[in-house]
């Protein structure tokens, strides 16, 4: 399944992953204020063990992730010095800080593009009942997967950014929710596939309860995602489904045409759609509007794993730097807003954002 956000080999020294409530950042938190209480809870090993074992999981899937060389310690220091000067901080994520967590994008050089992948439109979803029916298929598929991602490093440290006050606001492309798992509470500026809105009356649910829907409308197709794991990918048994090398699931359109039915509104039996927005459809004006009053007030403006290619995202950022806020990107390969910004810092999200907490706070305790 991919994420709708349109953004858009080895590790060589795997990072150590900080929770927020080690960070203890030297301008917001004098030692003096250490609590006894802080202290003996920072020296949990059950968490230092949930620790390492996302470090683990980090780049697990590593043909989604194109290749950058380790962050070199002038980078490091030139984010961290971006990010402790600034005041009013904005923080905009995309999906290349989701790629590391195994949740494919489209313009990487690994990316959904490069397989031949055409995203949906709104005008297709709302014109053709065919259409929609592709699109829950593949979508109804591909859940179990996308939603056994878990955030990555550089989520967690900008969660850890977020909880000691250093982000004014976190503004994401991204549907994923992966901020939001790792204690963040972002602005979504494209939405979220964890909701599903009826396009008639409105009327929200939540996507579980429409998975089950589905289930019980398909009670053969679950069993067919099954057999994915475990029986014969391509035949009958698993109605065609075979798993792509970037994430999606590839449907014979004989069986999602026949054999696949969907939802409608319990209330009004419009039709549902995921509460994103997909391409060709604009952002809601009250989320447009936020973001962008954030752009035109902050004093700095930190780009995390996007290309910025669409235009909701560039015009934030080309307008923070028009107002003369300090603006910096963390991204693999070249971005709409290179031209103008002047620190572009060329690297895993995962790699270098841990980084900058390491040179900022203290030391962990010994939990030996």
């Amino acid at each position: 399944m991919h994420a709708v956000d349109v953004n858009d080999p080895p590790q060589s020294n795997p990072t150590k992953i900080i929770d927020s409530n080690f960070v203890l950042w030297k301008l917001s938190v004098p030692r003096t204020q250490l609590s006894r209480r802080m202290l003996q809870h920072s020296a949990s090993v059950s968490i230092l063990k949930d620790h390492q074992k996302t470090t683990t999981g980090f780049l697990k899937d590593r043909k989604l992730v194109p290749y950058s060389d380790p962050p070199s310690s002038t980078d490091v220091n030139l984010l961290y010095k971006f990010v402790n000067q600034s005041q009013k901080l904005v923080v905009l994520t995309g999906a290349g800080i989701s790629t590391e967590c195994g949740i494919p994008d489209y313009r990487s050089p690994n990316g959904a593009y490069s397989t031949g992948f055409k995203p949906i439109t709104h005008q297709e979803f709302v014109r053709s009942a065919r259409a929609r029916k592709r699109y829950w298929a593949r979508s109804y598929a591909g859940w179990r997967r996308f939603t056994a991602a878990q955030p990555g490093p550089a989520h967690r440290a900008l969660s850890s950014l977020d909880k000691v006050g250093r982000v004014n606001l976190m503004i994401t492309q991204n549907v994923d929710r992966m901020h939001h798992r790792a204690g963040s509470n972002p602005l979504e500026l494209h939405g979220t596939v964890y909701s599903v809105a009826c396009l008639e009356c409105g009327n929200s649910i939540g996507r579980d309860l429409f998975q089950d829907q589905v289930k019980a409308l398909n009670p053969k197709w679950a069993s067919a995602i099954e057999s994915l794991d475990s029986g014969n990918p391509g035949s009958d048994k698993s109605f065609g489904m075979q798993q792509r090398p970037d994430g999606d699931i590839e449907i014979d359109e004989k069986y999602w045409e026949e054999d696949f039915n969907i939802p409608n509104c319990e209330k009004c039996n419009g039709f549902l759609k995921p509460d994103v927005v997909f391409f060709g459809d604009n952002v809601p004006k009250a989320k447009a509007d936020r973001a962008m009053n954030a752009a035109k007030e902050c004093d700095a403006f930190l780009i995390v794993g996007s290309s910025l290619m669409t235009m909701s995202a560039f015009r934030l950022v080309r307008t923070a730097h028009e107002m003369g806020a300090a603006v910096a990107i963390v991204n693999i390969g070249e971005t709409r807003a290179d031209s103008f910004v002047p620190l572009k810092i060329n690297a895993r999200c995962g790699e270098i954002l841990p980084r900058i907490l390491e040179m900022g706070c203290l030391s962990l305790p010994n939990c030996q």
